[in-house]
């Protein structure tokens, strides 16, 4: 079992609230996470037909078992149940008792920020982040065998393939959690609507154009990327809106929380099918921002990213505004460095010059060795877990 970044906030906000809520994508480690560090708490899953029905069915009953608090599992499948968790905290609000964990983040968070707000401290717990993959002595020691193994715990844990688990996952997502989010009769079409989204990964997510080429229309397009977004398959990264540029583009970047699952969406199935298509520069793209957030996530800093980009062009990758800098980040594939990757970026400096806070340059790529050129730091794919994007 390895140590999850997240922990320590987790131990922390445990000593503050009466309740956490951890939520995240089916198979992120929840489960396993929150029985480790409250290993004192009582566990119960609402995922298991009994257990729902005694909760459903009878609510006080099912919470009175638990006099000095439980981790209940899965509770989208039983949201009212934090109504009645409700009244026992407000009657006895000794912190860390009640553990809450979720896979669904809209249903989840409908219910909590309903009944328990002021009372819960919410975490994310995403796909393992780099900083935690190699803590597995079997961890993907390249670029390509990164990208397409991803970061969900078992595939690491068992050293399984990752296309062979992947497979099993999206089947068991479409049939489980797609039917209860949303009212989707065509799982056909719902797939090819998730593949046809893996295969705009890094872009401009522009539904119009991803509806027509699914067959259905805008507005289900809408209502289905929403779906993948509660279920924490795919984000939309939004555009920076400063006052820096009159100019700037306002439509989202389409990213996949994990790049091994947007890589078998799109029918990548080992390496050397991977460092010939067209879409891995993308999909590192999206691999750089997803490891962005793991980090500020794991450090209680749940916004602030965004990339740049303005009508003529002018484009930076990521922008991650920090406590102390602005951090303007390029994404290269490539392992050799070269001194125009950061081009675009030292010009955006200079819109932000006269903002008189502190901004640096990041280019993230391929290659293996760390540099500083010309204020352009060069950062090599696999230290991007050394590097603070919080500060």
């Amino acid at each position: 079992m390895v140590n999850r970044d997240v922990e320590p906030r987790l131990k922390i906000l445990a000593r503050q609230f009466p309740a956490i809520v951890l939520t995240g994508p089916r198979q992120s480690g929840k489960s396993t996470l929150c029985q480790k560090v409250f290993a004192r708490l009582p566990y119960a899953t609402l995922e298991s037909p009994d257990v729902r029905a005694f909760a459903l069915e009878d609510p006080r009953g099912f919470l009175k078992q638990f006099p000095k608090g439980a981790i209940l599992d899965e509770i989208q499948n039983c949201p009212q149940i934090t109504s009645y968790l409700q009244e026992i905290i407000d009657r006895e609000p000794a912190s860390g008792r009640w553990i809450l964990t979720g896979s669904h983040n809209v249903s989840v968070m409908e219910s909590t920020s309903q009944s328990l707000a002021g009372r819960s401290a919410v975490v994310h717990l995403l796909p393992l982040s780099r900083h935690e993959v190699v803590e597995f002595s079997n961890h993907p020691k390249t670029l390509n065998e990164s990208l397409l193994t991803g970061g969900y715990p078992r595939i690491l844990d068992q050293k399984l393939r990752p296309s062979d688990w992947l497979s099993s996952y999206v089947a068991t997502y479409l049939e489980r959690d797609v039917r209860s989010l949303s009212n989707i009769g065509d799982l056909v079409t719902f797939q090819r609507f998730t593949q046809l989204s893996a295969g705009r990964i890094s872009q401009l997510l522009n539904l119009s154009s991803l509806a027509a080429d699914c067959g259905i229309s805008q507005p289900t397009a809408k209502a289905w990327a929403s779906v993948l977004e509660a279920s924490f398959i795919a984000f939309r990264l939004p555009s920076y809106h400063g006052n820096v540029s009159k100019r700037l583009i306002k439509m989202p970047k389409l990213h996949f929380y994990d790049t091994g699952l947007a890589a078998w969406l799109l029918g990548i199935r080992d390496v050397a099918q991977l460092d010939v298509h067209p879409l891995r520069g993308a999909i590192f793209e999206s691999w750089v921002v997803s490891e962005i957030i793991k980090q500020r996530f794991s450090q209680g800093e749940a916004n602030g990213v965004y990339f740049f980009r303005d009508k003529a062009g002018l484009e930076s990758d990521v922008l991650v505004q920090g406590r102390k800098t602005l951090k303007l980040v390029e994404v290269k594939a490539g392992q050799t460095i070269s001194s125009d990757w950061a081009a675009n970026n030292q010009k955006i400096m200079g819109l932000f010059a006269r903002t008189k806070q502190p901004v640096s340059c990041v280019v993230v790529y391929g290659g293996s060795e760390r540099q500083e050129r010309n204020r352009v730091t060069y950062l090599p794919w696999h230290a991007i877990q050394d590097y603070s994007w919080t500060e």
